[in-house]
């Protein structure tokens, strides 16, 4: 009894090896998944883990269409992506939320939060999911949804829309230029709480497309006074100086558009000849894919018909 009882128990203790060897392998396999679960981004402010495949993302700043336009899902975004006609189907079901509102974030279960390095509560943000700030403008408009490509892990996808667009922009540039003239002006301006502005070339409104992208012209009054800061301020009155052959009007609905039915504003050239162009100032703001894929589309309507 006892010879066959000792096969019979090393027959066992071969099992538990295989079991316990299968098991440590399965540990280790899903070690391995885990930590495929984050990614390291090199962020403006040194290295941040961050997930590899976000599912609920807060954006508190103008970067929800750069988020959207990788499908990327979102939770809560800012109240100016929030009312963006164009996004509002979107965006339906998503919270409009501020960097202040931390325990109406905290109800959101974010796994990452994506702002602007001005705003507020960044540490308490932090504390609630991997948070990741840019400074406007310290890298072009394309190479910024490049960043936010890689910081969602969809850089690939990213670049391919860049490329395209880039193609897609200059080849439009083109087209305008030979029917309005090489040295034919643009300017961008947009009535904002009883204020008129006019834009440089990386203000969002299309003056990226315009400027950058398609080469046209602004007028040297622009040049000088709105492309280093990116916006100027100034009155109806002096409209006339800024105004080039062409007019975009970004026109808010709810401003106060009054300037338009001035003798001043009727007399510039570009209004006589019937070259204006305006566009809903709300779908015209940022410079996001979703964007800007509107705006050349507009671009390409107004001044070629097409």
């Amino acid at each position: 009894m006892r010879k066959l009882l000792i096969p019979f128990l090393l027959v066992l203790l071969f099992i538990a090896n295989a079991c316990s060897g299968n098991t440590t392998e399965k540990n280790n396999s899903t070690a391995k998944e885990t930590k495929k679960e984050t990614i390291t981004y090199q962020s403006e402010n040194g290295p941040i883990e961050v997930p590899a495949h976000p599912k609920r993302v807060v954006v508190l700043s103008s970067f929800a269409g750069h988020v959207m336009a990788l499908e990327v899902n979102l939770v809560g975004v800012d109240s100016w992506s929030k009312m963006n006609p164009r996004f509002q189907d979107k965006l339906k079901n998503v919270e409009a939320v501020t960097d202040e509102e931390i325990e109406k974030i905290i109800e959101l279960k974010p796994d990452l939060i994506i702002g602007l390095s001005n705003m507020k509560n960044v540490d308490k943000l932090s504390k609630i999911a991997p948070t990741v700030t840019y400074t406007y403008g310290k890298v072009d408009y394309l190479t910024q949804f490049l960043e936010i490509g890689k910081l969602l892990n969809k850089e690939k996808e990213a670049k391919a829309w860049v490329d395209d667009f880039k193609q897609r922009a200059q080849k439009a540039g083109e087209e305008i230029k030979a029917k309005i003239g090489e040295n034919a002006t643009v300017s961008v301006i947009e009535s904002f709480d009883k204020q008129l502005y006019v834009f440089g070339n990386n203000w969002g409104r299309g003056t990226e497309i315009l400027y950058q992208e398609m080469g046209l012209k602004m007028p040297k009054k622009v040049e000088e006074m709105a492309l280093k800061p990116g916006y100027y301020a100034l009155s109806p009155e002096a409209l006339p100086e800024f105004a080039g052959d062409y007019l975009i009007v970004s026109k808010n609905p709810d401003a106060d558009n009054s300037f338009q039915q001035t003798e001043t504003y009727k007399n510039i050239p570009a209004v006589k000849n019937g070259h204006v162009f305006e566009a809903n100032a709300k779908e015209f703001y940022f410079n996001d894919p979703l964007t800007l894929d509107y705006q050349l589309d507009f671009f390409i309507k107004h001044f070629l018909g097409k």
